[in-house]
């Protein structure tokens, strides 16, 4: 029965500790108050408009859609590196579909065209429109003021692609 007189000081340390912990909970402290006076905008910043930038400051050169389709795509790729698919895709794709993009003079996309749906993979279709519309601001077609560029989108039945201007190609 050694061990009796350990266990009492034990539960007593315990209890010690415990009653430790309760407090009354202390009254909220209000910050100092401090006047701020508000600045005005220099004057020149009141005079000239912010200039119009692309978003993420690119901005492509191509003279032809073809030249703008890859900056397109590698545009994609940025934005979207969690579901591109890593090495050559498989012989069997789960669809396949061409996709016409209007890109504005801003990198805005103004229309989305499909001249080759996956009518097979509804929801490929939904979710390819929407990947497109949600990486606009595309780069800014600078040298053509707008764009009309066409994609092939290669969908893994995992949810990742490659497109055809970056694939890695096929086993």
């Amino acid at each position: 029965m050694k061990h009796i007189p350990s266990l009492r000081v034990l539960a007593t340390a315990v209890a010690a500790i415990l009653a430790g912990c309760s407090s009354t909970p202390l009254a909220p402290v209000a910050p100092p108050r401090v006047a701020v006076q508000p600045m005005a905008p220099p004057a020149e910043a009141q005079v000239t408009p912010p200039a119009a930038e692309p978003a993420f400051g690119q901005a492509s050169n191509a003279t032809t859609p073809r030249a703008y389709r890859a900056d397109a795509a590698s545009h994609l790729y940025g934005l979207n590196q969690n579901r591109i698919y890593k090495g050559k895709l498989p012989p069997l794709l789960y669809a396949i579909g061409v996709l016409q993009v209007e890109v504005d003079g801003r990198g805005q996309v103004r229309n989305l065209s499909w001249m080759r749906a996956p009518k097979h993979a509804p929801e490929v279709i939904a979710e390819i429109e929407r990947t497109v519309r949600a990486a606009a601001p595309f780069p800014v077609p600078a040298r053509m003021g707008k764009v009309v560029y066409t994609d092939t989108w290669l969908w893994h039945k995992s949810g990742q692609f490659q497109l055809d201007t970056l694939t890695e190609g096929q086993l």
